[in-house]
């Protein structure tokens, strides 16, 4: 070795092309489809819980919303969790049909507390459901959402996350960049494993969990990402989070810079304290079983970390470009010609994402300023990880208080149609 750098940035460098590679492997493989025979005889049943602190503004569309989905009304429950609310959201739940059970807990605050609450009451009822759908209360879902579930919970697959999509993307461009980043990774990440076998994981709405599962397993997720901890929870167990392109759900996007840092500064804590007590466990699992789905699961989980460790190394880049430090062995480990193609590819697929589902012409303008909404995420997640164990839940407002049909929505197809008539 040259440098006494070299003991650090030569492993570095390994890292980077190995992330590099998956990833680039990954996005190909969400440029297409499988072909699937659907199964759209409704046979199971849900309950469908929707977790809401304070969400008057929203909460009844959703409700109205869920109320004419494809699926037949028999075969589905509507819950809202009130919880901690200081407005109307229970009454303009009850109001709009839902079954409200309101939950007053000041000590244990958060989604997760309120989820697992809401499930211990589920199972207490006489009724009994084949799978619990989960829905934040700012979202609206397409009519074929639980046709779409119930197909794959025929083929087997358990654990299911929903495709995220945007319900307001041309609001400001803070919405429409935060669509664009979940649409990239709705296909070039969830649609991606789900192609090449591998787990993906639950994206806090739009979920969907057969109830034997919790039940079996327990639900115990109380950190500010309870959906990534409980993917990890059962990965360990050898139970993978497969993904459902057609069961569409349409999220809320943050209007402000401010807003979407906060809620992005949540989600790294959450990830960061989840890496922390997960990476370990899915090492050891993955070793002792044998098991490449589960040790993939810690690049799932570890993707903070490498952002910090990719922007360190840009850092470091810079530096030797001008006083050498260490020795490059990046074009040693891949040449030239394949980093080409790889950084060709880093700007066509997202092309190919937004074109393939047709999104708003107002969007491509704010494709230009995507960078700048992907840097941020640099301090973002540079304070997450030194808040990583800081659980205090910071609530998101939404205000976007629109019904299924108002608004023109990406991937509706013919159902858009039927509603406006």
């Amino acid at each position: 070795m040259d440098y006494i750098l070299d003991l650090i940035m030569i492993p570095l460098q390994v890292i980077i092309v190995f992330y590099t590679i998956y990833y680039f492997i990954l996005a190909v493989s969400g440029m297409w489809r499988r072909k699937e025979k659907k199964n759209y005889t409704p046979k199971n049943s849900f309950a469908i819980i929707i977790c809401a602190h304070n969400e008057e503004a929203v909460v009844g569309q959703l409700v109205e919303n869920l109320k004419i989905l494809d699926y037949p009304n028999e075969l589905y429950d509507i819950f809202v969790v009130a919880d901690n609310c200081t407005d109307q959201t229970a009454r303009i739940a009850r109001e709009a049909g839902a079954m409200v059970h309101e939950r007053e807990n000041l000590e244990e605050v958060g989604k997760g507390y309120a989820m697992g609450w809401m499930f211990n009451r589920i199972y207490e009822m006489e009724r009994k459901y084949d799978a619990f759908v989960i829905f934040d209360a700012d979202n609206l879902v397409h009519p074929n959402f639980l046709l779409e579930m119930n197909h794959h919970l025929e083929l087997g697959e358990p654990v299911i996350q929903g495709y995220l999509n945007a319900k307001n993307p041309t609001d400001t461009w803070v919405a429409g960049t935060f669509a664009i980043a979940f649409w990239q990774v709705n296909h070039m990440w969830h649609l991606a494993k789900y192609n090449l076998g591998l787990s993906t994981a639950l994206g806090g709405t739009g979920m969907c969990i057969r109830t034997d599962i919790i039940k079996n397993y327990g639900w115990d997720c109380n950190c500010l990402t309870e959906d990534m901890e409980f993917s990890m929870k059962l990965l360990i167990h050898g139970i993978k989070t497969t993904w459902a392109h057609d069961a569409i759900v349409y999220d809320e996007k943050p209007l402000g810079f401010m807003q979407s840092w906060r809620q992005r500064k949540r989600w790294a804590q959450g990830h960061f304290d989840c890496g922390e007590r997960y990476i370990p466990k899915l090492f050891v699992e993955g070793i002792k079983q044998g098991n490449f789905r589960i040790l993939d699961g810690i690049i799932q989980i570890s993707q903070p970390y490498f952002l910090l460790v990719s922007t360190f190394y840009l850092i470091m880049t810079y530096i030797n470009a001008y006083v050498p430090i260490y020795t490059n062995i990046i074009y040693q480990i891949l040449p030239v010609t394949v980093w080409t193609i790889i950084g060709i590819g880093q700007y066509l697929f997202p092309l190919i994402v937004l074109a393939s589902i047709k999104v708003p012409p107002k969007v491509w303008l704010y494709y230009l300023v995507y960078p700048l909404f992907m840097y941020s995420w640099v301090p973002v997640t540079f304070l997450g990880y030194l808040n990583r164990h800081d659980k205090v839940w910071a609530h998101t407002e939404h205000t976007r208080g629109v019904a299924l049909g108002e608004v023109k929505l990406t991937r509706m197809g013919n159902a858009d149609k039927k509603i406006k008539k």
